[in-house]
């Protein structure tokens, strides 16, 4: 069984649980304008003229394409049936919907996760106009709910692919901290990076201008910026963030280390604090990851041991989920923000990845963010990979 047929399967179990009878990703010229749930239907296809795939609670697998693509459609063995017109979809569309007589249809509209919210307003109005005079035009509800389950509850495929990409990303940070030297540019040490991961046949996580990022020192602004030509001193804390994507899943771990000064043996008591709040942090917040719990009650007990040891909050999220993309949607281990929509209040699901990544910054030496990706399991949940649990020294 392919990954795509792994995930209509599940994407069908999904709907039966949800008592939802029907899901419809409704598209055009997907070269464009990409639904994101189009990676579980297609994969890496493309639709260019108005196409519906159409799940239903039953187990129906239909496809609504142009004709030019309905033999591409028909090898990917997914869809039972595959129909297939040439100057307009809308009655072929009002036809299959009014033999299936749902009593709700899935868009993919959403206020919360991006990538549930694929529908462009037009493609909106356009189902909306197909559909009117009948009663399925006031049916339509969001598929929210189903696209977060689907993309959050990761086969062992996906999993198996996840932790790949987090062993290559740790190969590539013990590379790397092995190669740094004292008077490296930002941009040196990120260069590096990005030819190791050539090397291992990835590519970043993310858009590589800012994947690594590489910051050295207390003068970097750290965010979702790139390297810069700051050079590497003694007495610098270097913090990373950086994944790699391995066949269509992606890692996102962050790193720190220390650059010794002139007879250190290790890093000063105010460095070692930070790193020391930050694991704290991260252990306490995974131990408290259960299936059911809520995101925002996770984010909160990260963030009190943080100010509680003496740090300004940090400002964003504790965590979030972890697949196709690095930021992949659905629930947030973060706080009751306004920018978060309701995405902390959605609860922890077993298969779903996680980071979990608090960070502070250490006047006069620089940022320790750490990032651990972990995975909800009935035991809790787990690391992928070896967590860092020292700060790495850098002799220079």
């Amino acid at each position: 069984m392919t990954l795509i047929q792994e995930k209509v399967s599940q994407a069908i179990d999904i709907l039966k649980q949800q008592k939802t009878d029907m899901w419809l990703t409704f598209v055009r010229e997907t070269s464009g304008v990409r639904d994101p749930a189009l990676d579980f239907l297609i994969g890496d296809n493309d639709l260019t003229w108005l196409s519906a795939l159409i799940l239903t609670r039953k187990g129906g697998k239909i496809a609504i394409v142009g004709n030019l693509e309905a033999e591409a459609v028909r090898q990917l063995n997914v869809f039972d049936e595959i129909l297939g017109y040439d100057s307009a979809i809308s009655g072929l569309l009002h036809n299959t919907i009014a033999r299936l007589n749902p009593d709700g249809i899935a868009v993919n509209t959403s206020r919360n996760n991006v990538h549930a919210d694929g529908l462009t307003h037009a493609m909106y109005e356009f189902l909306k106009e197909y559909l009117a005079g009948t009663p399925y035009a006031n049916r339509l509800v969001s598929a929210e709910p189903i696209i977060n389950a689907l993309r959050g509850r990761k086969t062992p495929t996906e999993l198996e692919r996840i932790r790949k990409a987090v062993e290559i990303t740790n190969e590539i940070y013990e590379k790397t901290f092995a190669f740094i030297k004292v008077g490296m540019t930002e941009i040196e040490v990120g260069e590096y990076m990005l030819k190791l991961a050539k090397e291992f046949g990835v590519g970043p996580a993310w858009p590589q201008e800012n994947c690594p990022a590489v910051n050295s020192g207390p003068n970097k602004v750290v965010g979702h910026n790139g390297p810069t030509d700051i050079r590497i001193e003694r007495g610098h804390i270097v913090h990373f963030d950086f994944g790699v994507k391995y066949e269509g899943y992606c890692s996102d771990i962050q790193r720190v280390c220390y650059v010794l000064r002139e007879g250190e043996t290790e890093a000063p008591v105010e460095v070692q604090l930070g790193f020391i709040t930050i694991r704290t942090a991260i252990e306490k917040s995974r131990e408290a990851m259960k299936a059911g719990t809520t995101g925002n009650s996770i984010d909160v007990i990260s963030r009190e041991i943080v100010e509680d040891s003496g740090y300004p909050e940090f400002m964003h999220a504790l965590g979030h989920q972890l697949g196709r993309v690095a930021h992949d949607g659905g629930t947030l281990l973060g706080p009751l923000w306004e920018k978060y929509g309701d995405s902390p209040n959605q609860s922890l699901e077993l298969n779903q990845v996680y980071t979990i990544e608090p960070h502070v910054i250490v006047a006069g030496y620089g940022c320790v963010g750490l990032e651990e990706d972990v995975v909800m399991t009935t035991a809790g949940a787990e690391y992928i990979g070896d967590p860092q649990k020292e700060i790495v020294l850098i002799r220079g």
